[in-house]
């Protein structure tokens, strides 16, 4: 067992960080939290032994480099944990420097990039015969489809992107002009993909692969409700088991060379009834805390495997638990016709922990809320479809 270990966790606004923060600690680590605003859910709980306030914009990730390069230089970390994409990219792109200083629990940038980059994960799909949704590869979008038999209704988004920002569904070729002649391209080139209709759950893998290649756990969640409800991150996550989805899972992150923690998410296709690839988060997901309730310690995987130990094996998990956003779940039932069809019931509590409310740790909620209220309009403005 590896014990009392300094672990910088970076993105302190993430939901995330609570469960993180909190097995850390029980694996008698000492705990600091990065955060932006004393309103983050990380600076409010009573888990981390420090927490420092980054004075920077969220969005200044040339800043946040280096200030993170100039506290591991100073300070005696031992390991840093990212739980957002942005942070895991300059820390994947500068790790060979950074870890001159603490072990960065994030990819080598070349493996990190087939994970991050939605389009190079559609081709590792591809050439390996994994399923997935039909794509077009090249750069011109509109001779692409003229070219091709894709129909549609068509799914254009951003290649390296979280959320469903700047996802569209678009119905006709004229609407695609008119995406393409306003898109401002803040969250990078786009890509095509053949519309799947979503008729039923959400499927998504919270996968663990060490040094050596062996898969040391791998949960496999359904999501029977999202919000925006035409399509974004999962109000709910239920744990269940599922061989095809863990052979696909196994068959992407084999053929990326992938090391660590993922997130793989999927779609089921009732057309031909059969799973597709979406995309793979290459950092903590939200959705982590649901390993922990169904069994499995991902901050010990981390441990283990960052500083060479031999990596634990969970086996097995807990099936039909679930981890719930209250407020997304809240949000969901009053803009969704399906609020009284859903299964389970949004009404239905057992086997139920929520990601963020904790009566052991009430404080991250009440400041979650707060920013929930404050950040509404901007983030829906963001997920806004054109």
């Amino acid at each position: 067992m590896i014990k009392k270990k300094n672990v910088l966790i970076i993105d302190g606004y993430a939901r995330q960080t609570l469960p993180m923060s909190k097995a850390f600690k029980e694996l008698d680590c000492k705990v600091t939290v990065l955060c932006y605003s004393k309103l983050d859910v990380g600076y409010a709980s009573k888990y981390p032994d420090q927490k420092i306030i980054l004075d920077c914009n969220k969005n200044d990730y040339g800043k946040q480099f280096e200030f993170v390069k100039e506290l591991l230089q100073k300070k005696n970390y031992d390991v840093v944990v990212p739980m957002t994409d942005y942070s895991s990219i300059y820390l994947s792109k500068n790790k060979k420097e950074l870890s001159a200083y603490a072990n960065i629990a994030v990819n080598d940038f070349e493996v990190f990039d087939l994970a991050i980059d939605k389009l190079k994960t559609m081709k590792i799909c591809q050439d390996n015969n994994i399923g997935a949704p039909i794509t077009l590869f090249s750069t011109n979008i509109i001779e692409d489809i003229d070219n091709s038999n894709i129909q549609f209704p068509i799914v254009i988004k951003p290649r390296t992107a979280s959320g469903s920002i700047g996802f569209n569904i678009v119905e006709s070729k004229k609407k695609l002009k008119n995406i393409l002649k306003d898109y401002d391209y803040v969250n990078g080139p786009m890509f095509v993909q053949e519309y799947i209709p979503q008729r039923g759950a959400q499927y998504g893998s919270e996968v663990f692969r060490d040094k050596n290649g062996n898969f040391n756990s791998l949960l496999i969640n359904e999501k029977p409700r999202w919000f925006p409800v035409d399509g974004g991150s999962p109000t709910i996550n239920i744990a269940i088991k599922n061989e095809i989805l863990e052979q696909m899972s196994k068959d992407l992150l084999n053929a990326m060379n992938y090391v660590g923690y993922a997130n793989v998410d999927f779609i089921l296709d009732d057309r031909d009834n059969k799973f597709k690839i979406i995309e793979v988060n290459a950092r903590i997901s939200a959705a982590v805390k649901l390993n922990f309730y169904a069994g499995i310690n991902v901050a010990k995987l981390i441990l283990e495997n960052e500083f060479n130990k031999k990596v634990t094996v969970f086996d097995s998990y807990k099936k039909d638990v679930s981890t719930r956003c209250i407020l997304t779940e809240f949000i969901w039932f009053l803009k969704s016709k399906d609020r009284f069809n859903t299964k389970p019931s949004i009404f239905n509590l057992k086997n139920t922990l929520y990601s963020i409310f904790s009566w052991k740790d009430p404080y991250p909620f009440i400041v979650f809320s707060i920013q929930s209220i404050i950040n509404f309009r901007k983030e829906m403005k963001k997920r806004q479809r054109k």
